[in-house]
């Protein structure tokens, strides 16, 4: 399945908070995104069709192997581009939102060129 945008926002959200807490509900992830449950519970049902993540029967959402996998790929995204740009000058929080555009569309080719481009700049 070709995950948009959304889903795999939703999935790097779910890894955050379950690096952060021992359960994620999805009243978490609608706190830490600031979206509405309704949307929450839409988006987490089509994750769940999706097999990317399980849904306990207390609510608890937990990562598949796939989902997982897709979350961890964004996730190091996220911190490389803002570690990138950050280096190159850029503020923290604008770097860390523009690297949230980023991660979602560059190639790995890319992604992998500008991370050997980071290993070679000075610190900042």
């Amino acid at each position: 399945m070709n995950l948009q945008e959304s889903g795999e926002m939703y999935l790097e959200t779910i890894l955050i908070l379950s690096q952060q807490r021992a359960f994620v509900r999805s009243v978490d992830i609608s706190e830490y995104m600031g979206y509405s449950k309704p949307s929450i519970s839409r988006a987490v049902g089509i994750l769940k069709n999706a097999d990317y993540i399980l849904v306990d029967k207390e609510g608890y959402i937990t990562l598949t192997e796939s989902g997982r996998a897709v979350a961890e790929k964004i996730y190091e995204r996220h911190k490389g581009l803002t570690a990138l740009l950050t280096r190159l000058g850029v503020s923290e929080q604008v770097a860390a939102d523009d690297a949230c555009k980023m991660e979602h569309v560059i190639s790995d080719e890319t992604f992998a060129a500008l991370r050997s481009l980071a290993e070679r700049l000075p610190e900042g």
